[in-house]
This record gives C-alpha cells, sequence and structure tokens, in this order.
C-alpha cells in the first residue's frame, strides 16, 4: 500500500508523508541502510497523530525510496550529500528503478491534488498541516541532546507562505499551540529554528492554491520517542494526537469565522 487517504468534511486537511517504512522489493534489495537506520531518519508515529483530522494522508512508503518532500529532481537520494551523509545504496540504483520510484511521487501529488481540489472547489480558503519529526540527539544514545536554544519542541516552518497574507490565522494558531496542555505542560514552539518548511509539500500549496491554501509544516522535535530505538512514549502520543487534533479544530473555527 502506497498512502492511506480518507477525505472528510470540511477546510482543514493533514498530511505525514514521511511517516511511511515500506519499501518495495527491488529498493530493499539495493538498499544499504539498515531497517534501524532508515528508522530514525524517518517520521514514525506522525501518521497515528493525524488520524483525528477529518481529511488526512499517511504515506507507507519510506522517504529512502522516493521522498515526497522533495521534488522530482532530487526525490531519489542518489549522494551521500542530499541524505545526511548516508551511504543508501550496495550499488547505485539504476534509471528504471529511479523512475518506477518517481511514479510514486507522481501519483502521490496526483492524488493529494485530486483531494485538495475538491476542498478548494468547497471552501474560499483551506489548511493543510503538514506533520514531521525531528532528531535531537545525533551524536548517539548517550550523547547530551541538542542545544534547546536551537531545537524547540516543535518547529512552524514558512519559507513558502506568504506569511503576511496568513498573519491572521497562523499567529493564532501558533498561540494555541504554545496554551495547549500537554500532559501538564506547555511546549516550546517556535517559527524557522530548527527548520524552515522548504519541503516540497508546502511549496505545492502555496504555489497551486495561491490565496487559498495555507500549507504549515509542523516539526515534532522526537522527544514523544527514543530515536535510536524507535520506542515511542505511548502517552506522549496520546497527546501529541489530542494536539494535532485541537490544532486542525481551530483552524476550521478561524476560516469558518472569515
Amino acid at each position: 500500500m502506497w498512502w492511506t487517504l480518507q477525505r472528510g468534511d470540511g477546510p482543514v486537511a493533514a498530511a505525514a508523508i514521511h511517516d511511511g517504512h515500506g519499501l518495495r522489493a527491488e529498493v530493499a534489495a539495493l538498499i544499504a541502510l539498515s531497517d534501524a537506520d532508515r528508522l530514525r531518519e524517518e517520521d514514525p508515529f506522525t501518521g497515528q497523530a493525524i488520524v483525528d483530522v477529518p481529511t488526512h494522508i499517511v504515506a507507507h512508503r519510506s522517504r529512502f525510496e522516493a521522498d515526497l518532500n522533495r521534488d522530482a529532481q532530487t526525490a531519489v537520494y542518489r549522494t551521500p550529500e542530499q541524505c545526511w551523509g548516508l551511504n543508501v545504496w550496495r550499488t547505485p540504483p539504476g534509471e528504471d528503478l529511479v523512475e518506477r520510484s518517481l511514479e510514486y511521487h507522481r501519483r502521490f501529488y496526483a492524488a493529494i491534488a485530486a483531494v485538495l481540489d475538491k476542498i478548494a472547489a468547497d471552501y474560499p480558503q483551506f489548511v493543510l498541516l503538514d506533520i514531521h519529526s525531528y532528531n535531537h540527539r545525533r551524536d548517539g544514545p548517550e550523547a547530551s541532546p541538542a542545544s534547546a536554544e536551537g531545537a524547540p519542541e516543535i518547529n512552524i516552518g514558512t519559507f513558502s507562505m506568504p506569511r503576511n497574507d496568513w498573519a491572521w490565522l497562523l499567529d493564532p494558531l501558533i498561540q494555541v499551540m504554545r496554551a495547549y496542555d500537554f500532559g501538564g505542560r506547555n511546549l516550546d514552539v517556535r517559527e524557522n529554528v530548527a527548520f524552515q518548511g522548504r519541503g516540497e509539500l508546502t511549496r505545492f500549496v502555496h504555489e497551486r492554491y495561491p490565496g487559498v491554501g495555507c500549507a504549515i509544516a509542523v516539526e515534532f522535535k522526537k522527544f514523544y520517542m527514543d530515536e535510536w530505538s524507535g520506542k515511542p512514549d505511548a502517552m506522549a502520543l496520546d497527546h501529541m494526537r489530542g494536539f494535532v487534533s485541537h490544532v486542525a479544530a481551530v483552524a476550521r473555527e478561524l476560516l469558518d469565522g472569515r
């Protein structure tokens, strides 16, 4: 299965395009990375976080088959420089294999365009929550984590967004995120610190639906799991799911109030 797509009511959608870990057989045969190494660079459990958003899409294929958050020219990692210095392949992939991986990329964007086109036809404006996660313990499981100064618990990326046009929506949403009761505490939510939201999905939305679609890149620091073992914190995952659901509900209220 390439992805799970559910269409529901309303002008708010969510995506978890790096949740997937699967590989088709011909790709798996050439991958040099272990499952654990791949999982560490994927965004596990982000799919679980968005299931309460009525319209959502969760990718099931690994970003190491084709990265849905990069354009077609760079979606298949070919060199270590394209993917955190990792040697992905036992032997370089042939062009036929790359083309089959890119077909997955093309079909994904066709599928999400079909859904968003319908939402745009039904509502004057819509929001897409683009949910990701990121590592903060890259020096090893026993090493100190990255400094909190440069690694907020939630990083909001807005690079491709016409920020002034959407300030009426984004600024209240960030305040809602900061005020959310996440298991008895509030999260550190900042904008364009660890990441700037330069991914393909947000760019696609803002280019295809100018003035209509607002795509917000939401990066959770992997405080909700052990990024080296892959083991999740079940309670943190529950709070994460509630957080996304609450943000989606407030986004709808803001859209409905326009």
